[in-house]
């Protein structure tokens, strides 16, 4: 984001306090954001004193329901940006309805073959990919995911970064009544190069791929927090290996066992590695720690992308038109890989319903066939993915859907601009 921009204003507001070790890991967050509803209520004051801003109204982040009540304060409608995709979103609406108005217990679909009819699926959505949070009563995580799913039928409008083109089924399923008007706008992304990271291991990297041939190499990258086991990680690299595919994986250590933290460059990858596993692969692979993930999703020697199946990940993929082979690790992934393997048939399957808090082990062998399958460049796939990046293209520009949906969306805030700004007294 321009920072420099003349119509953005940001405002750094003071650090609150919320204590961790009485307050549940399911409800942290939500408590920690919370806690800044005095704050948030002191700067929208300080910025609406005089008569040189009028508030429109407040967008928020789908943790951040409780600002609800803070714009209800100032009177102004408040929108919701829902980062992941509209299929999820239904997935929320409508499982939040069942829990409150038909008493469904989520516990019958943990680690089960169960399934249940999801508007915005076309498929019937099995338990085995529902959020693991779903099944986190004592940890708060399931009460904390209703509340806020609660709260978002009384926003004015939902955002949602994706486009119709993409989930024509899942935007169809949303338009009725009881959900908020959804504006699909996406794909929304960051795809400047180079932003984050250092950039002398960005050159390396880049430099390496200029050698490799056109749609040769599988990039492995499973997300900011995506880390494995130390079995995990020898049975990727023999997947890898047997494969023989050429491979740039982005391979990260977790942070110390009890502590919230991002993942970190290991000091010596040799270490975790088969023995003798970079000097057999030498010539086709390349082991990295932090990766510039979309500079190397638009590097046309890019084949592949093996990919956690964050929403983010998956809409750059299709941006780039890269193929993916599924394997998600924790949140919502489980469902993104479902919906695009069964759904919309824009990804190649490792695992579907794989669960970092689970202790299954994903075989080489299992790797290796998905690298294949996912390689395969006469596959069903790639030719949907090249014709779906050229449409995330299009929806972009004036005359396209998102283009359209966002300017629909600034008309309606316009017009639900309240006549007569309320103000808090000092």
């Amino acid at each position: 984001m321009d920072t420099d921009s003349d119509s953005i204003r940001f405002v750094t507001l003071p650090p609150v306090e919320v204590c961790s070790s009485t307050t549940p890991s399911g409800f942290f967050l939500s408590e920690f954001l919370k806690a800044h509803i005095p704050v948030v209520r002191d700067a929208i004051h300080e910025l609406t004193r005089s008569n040189s801003v009028r508030l429109a109204g407040f967008v928020i982040d789908m943790f951040c329901t409780h600002m609800i009540d803070v714009a209800d304060e100032f009177g102004v409608p408040s929108y919701l940006f829902f980062t992941s995709s509209a299929a999820f979103l239904g997935f929320l609406l409508h499982l939040q309805f069942l829990h409150d108005y038909e008493g469904l217990d989520f516990n019958k679909f943990k680690d089960s073959d169960a399934e249940l009819d999801v508007p915005s699926f076309a498929n019937s959505v099995p338990g085995k990919v529902f959020p693991s949070r779903m099944f986190d009563k004592e940890g708060g995580g399931a009460e904390t995911l209703l509340y806020h799913t609660r709260r978002f039928r009384e926003v004015k409008g939902i955002l949602v970064n994706t486009f119709i083109e993409l989930e024509l089924h899942a935007v169809r399923s949303l338009s009725d009544s009881t959900v908020p008007e959804v504006y699909p706008v996406g794909p929304i992304l960051n795809t400047r190069m180079g932003s984050g990271g250092c950039q002398q291991d960005a050159s390396a990297i880049m430099s390496w791929l200029d050698d490799q041939p056109p749609s040769s190499v599988v990039f492995l990258c499973f997300g900011s927090r995506g880390t494995f086991g130390a079995e995990q990680i020898k049975e990727i690299a023999y997947g890898l290996e047997h494969s023989g595919h050429r491979f740039l994986w982005s391979l990260r250590q977790p942070p110390p066992k009890g502590k919230m933290d991002f993942p970190s460059d290991y000091e010596s990858i040799e270490e975790v590695l088969p023995e003798g596993f970079l000097h057999r692969t030498a010539r086709i692979g390349k082991v990295i720690g932090w990766a510039p993930q979309a500079a190397v999703l638009s590097h046309s020697a890019v084949g592949g992308f093996v990919s956690h199946c964050g929403w983010n990940s998956l809409l750059e993929s299709v941006w780039y038109g890269v193929p993916v082979a599924t394997w998600p690790i924790y949140a919502e992934q489980q469902i993104n890989a479902f919906q695009m393997v069964k759904d919309l048939g824009l990804a190649t399957e490792i695992k579907i319903d794989y669960n970092k808090d689970n202790d299954y082990v994903v075989s080489a062998h299992e790797i290796e066939n998905g690298l294949r399958n996912l390689m395969n460049i006469d596959s069903e796939v790639r030719q949907k993915r090249k014709e779906m990046q050229k449409i995330s293209r299009r929806v972009m520009i004036d005359g396209g859907s998102s283009h359209f949906s966002l300017g629909h969306f600034i008309e309606d805030m316009v017009a639900n601009i309240p006549c007569k700004q309320q103000r808090r007294d000092t």
